[in-house]
């Protein structure tokens, strides 16, 4: 079983930056290796949407909303996925979570809520 474990977010104004950290726990460095790693957030009334995603090669993909703002890196030897949040506007503002697939199994983070605002 995978557990994801967030950090970091909070109130930012606009213009700002953020950085969300997911720890991949319970899983050994081998194995984190070969997931690939997503965030999604969900703003108040709206389904919850991709945001960015890294493969286990490294190869990025990133929402039209986001690109040249937004930063997703992987760290294998920490089991850590982080999103760099930069440029931040108020429509960023969501609850974020972190996703992985293991086996066919999607697992999530616990949420962190980001808000820009002035």
């Amino acid at each position: 079983q995978v557990q994801l474990v967030q950090s970091g977010g909070g109130l930012v104004q606009p213009g700002g930056s953020l950085r969300l950290s997911c720890l991949a726990s319970r899983k050994i460095t081998s194995v984190f290796r070969g997931y690939t790693m997503a965030w999604y957030r969900q703003q108040s009334g709206k389904e919850r949407e991709l945001v960015a995603v890294i493969s286990p090669d490294g190869a990025t993909n990133y929402a039209d909303s986001v690109k040249g703002r937004f930063a997703i890196f992987r760290d294998n030897s920490r089991k850590t996925s982080t999103l760099q949040m930069n440029f931040l506007r108020p429509e960023d503002t969501a609850v974020y979570y972190c996703n992985t697939n293991d086996n066919g199994m999607d697992y999530w983070g616990q949420g962190t809520q980001v808000t820009v605002s002035s």
